[in-house]
């Protein structure tokens, strides 16, 4: 079986930490946890869908596949605006439980390549 070359991830969690990309690169920003009625950090589905870096990661994937998107070989994940960037970070590293096909799909794609 022919090994898969994986698309390295690194987290940012500071804004100021944030540099220029080039093209092959793909910059995710995660929102903060606000902004309809909640305070940050409060459980609530609509912002777990936007923070979940594992679906808009298997997201990309699919609109590269589509041409939706140019293809890409490197993302960066701007966490500076999530309350708890651990919560990220864990779930690439494979600590939180696979939900969905997507998660293993993401997990065998993508690999976390630092966090700063």
């Amino acid at each position: 079986m022919a090994k898969i070359d994986q698309i390295p991830v690194t987290i940012v969690t500071e804004s100021k930490r944030l540099l220029a990309l080039d093209a092959d690169t793909v910059l995710l920003r995660l929102p903060a946890n606000s902004g309809h009625g909640h305070a940050d950090g409060a459980s609530c589905v609509a912002c777990a869908m936007r923070t979940d870096v594992r679906a808009l990661l298997f997201d990309l994937l699919e609109q590269a596949k589509q041409g939706l998107r140019p293809a890409f070989r490197r993302v960066v994940v701007d966490a500076s605006a999530v309350p708890d960037p651990a919560v990220v970070i864990a779930a690439l590293q494979g600590k939180l439980p696979a939900q969905a096909l997507r998660d293993h799909t993401v997990a065998r794609l993508f690999v976390l390549a630092g966090a700063a």
